[in-house]
């Protein structure tokens, strides 16, 4: 079990999506400086980072060195911080020696905004980004789908190198989020870099929208019934979304199910295991690793809500919760991975509400696989490789068999289908009789082949 501080029922994913708070009572190191300094309410706030790093941060590059980190806050603490503004300052430099983009401090309007955010509605452009703390470069982990970034055909993996004509090789990744967002109506020009190449988006921001869930049922050529479901993002309602869908699937006798998660960029840790869940009946479906070793297992707890044939979509813009999923269907051979290698997000961040109402998203721990697979970096390669149309797809064509990625999907759903109701044995008494005969004319072919 974890220790009462870590509360990964609080877990947070992807910068600028579905935040939930909790309070965080810092513990004062008295041996490290006198308690009397931090009565003034910056240092107080720099202080709470400092002892929230200590204790929880999880070092994913093995580069966190705890003796120059206490070193530090003797260095910050010793000076003076006459306004906010100031402080917030010497906490951004103070995390930059961290080297994990994940772990950021927001101040209280930035934080405000990230609460926001979780209603499912947010004005922008509709990227997720991050910072490649090796090359430096902000990174587009997805544009959400209808929004001003997707429509441009802004891609998973583009580099932002420009926003309007500031180079962001200096900016963080609060820094470039000030610079993006803004008013409805108004435009915002991202320079991209795709493949060596640099070119210019002109974006206008608008309210977008976000729908958790879609779904509908698609009938495959030899006439099977396919519940397709694409989950965009998993926020607080993306379970009980889904299981609305299954459980009408399930009475309209779905012969199997399409789960797209291509493109999707993560979200509550919580949601992803619940997901997961009405999937999977029995096994594990991930673990989570401390910095201190500790690790907690979420399992499967019986209450799969159909056990029918399951592809699974993933393209490099699955991250994070999306890699829980795909990982345990995978793991648990529960179904089939179709599709591009994933993204590769594996690191678990809590975020921490402070005590001037900013706040701080710090990476507290990793994902592993059911199979005890590093998730970060290395991202989950699928079973069948495909790549994704040439051109791109209009909203109507994705999940069509004039989608390339879906249509392998289907064919390989197929086979599972078909391979499921060739294994079904006979009922006595029944009226089972095609399956009787089916069984018959295998027990003859396999005679012959002994002839």
């Amino acid at each position: 079990m974890w220790k009462s501080h870590l509360k990964f029922k609080n877990t947070v994913e992807i910068k600028n999506f579905f935040l939930l708070t909790f309070v965080f009572s810092g513990l004062v190191f008295s041996n490290a400086i006198e308690s009397s300094v931090l009565k003034n309410s910056n240092k107080e706030v720099i202080d709470h980072v400092w002892q929230i790093v200590y204790r929880d941060f999880l070092d994913s590059e093995g580069k966190f060195n705890k003796s120059n980190w206490i070193k530090l806050r003797k260095k910050i603490l010793s000076k003076n911080y006459p306004n906010a503004d100031d402080a917030y300052i010497a906490i951004r430099e103070m995390l930059n020696n961290l080297n994990d983009p994940y772990t950021r401090f927001l101040d209280p309007k930035q934080f405000n905004e990230m609460r926001i955010d979780t209603s499912g509605e947010l004005t922008g452009v509709g990227i997720q980004i991050t910072k490649d703390s090796e090359s430096g470069f902000l990174i587009i982990i997805n544009p959400i789908e209808g929004s001003p970034a997707s429509d441009s055909g802004i891609q998973a993996k583009d580099k932002i190198i420009s926003i309007d004509k500031i180079s962001t090789k200096s900016l963080d990744i609060e820094g470039a989020v000030k610079l993006i967002r803004g008013k409805k109506g108004t435009k915002v020009e991202l320079g991209i870099l795709r493949d060596g190449i640099i070119f210019n988006k002109t974006l206008v921001r608008k309210k977008i929208e976000i729908k958790s869930v879609i779904s509908k049922i698609n009938s495959s050529k030899n006439g099977f019934l396919i519940g397709y479901v694409r989950i965009k993002q998993f926020n607080a309602n993306a379970s009980k979304d889904l299981k609305k869908v299954i459980l009408d699937y399930e009475t309209k006798n779905v012969s199997g199910y399409i789960l797209d998660l291509r493109s999707n960029p993560g979200g509550l840790l919580d949601s992803s295991i619940e997901i997961s869940r009405q999937f999977i009946d029995k096994g594990i479906i991930v673990s989570t690793l401390s910095k201190n070793g500790l690790k907690e297992v979420k399992r499967a707890n019986g209450s799969a809500l159909t056990g029918k044939p399951l592809v699974v979509l993933v393209n490099e813009g699955s991250a994070s919760a999306s890699e829980i999923v795909s990982g345990a269907i995978k793991d648990n051979l529960r179904g089939k991975l179709v599709g591009k290698k994933t993204f590769g997000k594996g690191l678990v961040q809590s975020m921490r509400s402070l005590v001037d109402g900013s706040g701080l998203t710090v990476t507290v721990a990793k994902y592993l696989t059911p199979n005890g697979n590093d998730i970060n970096k290395f991202g989950i390669t699928p079973d069948i490789e495909v790549n994704m149309n040439l051109n791109p797809l209009s909203q109507k064509q994705i999940g069509t068999r004039k989608d390339k990625q879906y249509k392998v999907g289907e064919n390989v759903l197929i086979k599972l289908i078909e391979n499921k109701e060739s294994n079904i044995s006979f009922v006595p008494n029944s009226t089972n009789l095609n399956v009787a005969l089916c069984n018959l004319k295998k027990i003859d072919k396999i005679l012959k082949t002994h002839i």
